[in-house]
């Protein structure tokens, strides 16, 4: 059958041929170092960029983009312009036509207000809840349901028990509601004005990076340090088999402030502490240098008087997609920092 709520129920749990199910693949998007391959892009740079607005989604290559891919890094503003933004495309409104694809979904603008309340930085239960105007409580069912359709990831903070976040899996949904919703009326009507298009891509540029392109590269980084990092980058102890990686909140009670761990590495060995493997932090758009490194330093430090943390073998890593500074370098050289650049990170 073709149709995709009456397929999806047929071994779903209550159904009755749910037991003579014999097989159940789960096809999930493609990493960002397959996607790159993917979309033949061979330049790290122009890959996190087309990766940070269709992800991993096989389709967006081909039938919704009319296999259109950029040529290069120039090429770049002029394909989103093309091809995300146009309204005559098939990608144009599918962010919109997403939720409508999902069979357990019922009241879409209750799901549409959640997914919009995560785009745009309500990333706690508490601030989504305060965005749709619902109590906390009430939205379980929709966190819970957006989470199993892929469309939402919650991600737990490694040194806080019981404290998670959310943010939007799909990045195509983070690139409508950064870009394109703001400014929908005029995409919708720019079909025989493409000049109107490039003018609202030019001044959404501020809003690409720091809500779509900065984000999403700091995922990319964990990403990296959990799947494609060799395990002698964090892992000198050979009792150690697994890691966790993750983002962390660290609290600094003298200068009354907290500072976000943007990948932290950790891994739990059977009756013994937790150890912290490696202390992360990622920039997009930054040079980084010293003050970065001391940065770090400064959290290590504070994780030091943790009872439950081992620092024994605490590295700080530094991930930058523009690069880092000779002071830097020379650290890194002396074994002191690990330092991944997006060459590195592609391999």
């Amino acid at each position: 059958g073709s149709s995709m709520s009456f397929m999806g129920r047929l071994l779903s749990g209550s159904a009755p041929l749910r037991g003579r199910a014999g097989l159940e693949l789960i096809v999930s998007p493609l990493d960002y170092r397959m996607a790159a391959r993917f979309w033949e892009i061979t330049d790290p740079r122009l890959a996190v960029r087309v990766h940070s607005i269709v992800g991993g989604t096989p389709a967006y290559r081909r039938e919704f983009v009319r296999s259109d891919a950029p040529r290069d890094l120039k090429d770049f503003d002029d394909w989103v312009c093309r091809t995300v933004l146009a309204p005559a495309m098939p990608l144009f409104r599918e962010a919109r036509y997403l939720l409508a694809e999902e069979p357990g979904i019922r009241d879409t603008a209750l799901y549409s207000s959640v997914l919009a309340a995560v785009a745009e930085g309500n990333h706690t239960r508490g601030g989504i809840a305060g965005y749709v105007g619902r109590n906390s409580a009430d939205l379980g069912h929709p966190l819970d349901v957006l989470e199993d359709a892929g469309l939402l990831a919650r991600d737990r903070d490694l040194l806080r028990k019981g404290r998670s976040t959310y943010r939007v899996a799909e990045p195509l949904i983070t690139f409508y509601h950064a870009v394109m919703r703001p400014d929908w009326a005029t995409l919708e009507g720019a079909m025989m004005a493409p000049e109107r298009t490039s003018a609202v891509w030019r001044a959404a540029q501020g809003r690409f990076v720091s809500n779509v392109l900065g984000p999403h590269f700091e995922q990319m980084c964990r990403t990296w340090a959990a799947r494609f990092a060799p395990p002698a980058t964090f892992i000198a102890d050979p009792s150690i088999a697994a890691v966790d990686v993750g983002a962390a909140t660290v609290s600094d009670a003298a200068a009354r402030t907290s500072h976000e761990v943007d990948v932290l590495v950790t891994a739990t060995r059977h009756g013994r502490r937790r150890k912290v493997l490696s202390i992360g932090e990622a920039k997009w758009g930054a040079r980084m240098g010293l003050a970065h490194y001391e940065r770090l330093l400064r959290i290590r430090a504070l994780l030091a008087g943790h009872p439950d943390l081992d620092l024994t073998d605490a590295n700080p890593a530094c991930y930058s997609a523009v690069g880092f500074t000779d002071d830097l370098r020379r650290l890194a050289d002396q074994g002191q920092v690990l330092l991944v650049d997006l060459h590195r990170m592609y391999g």
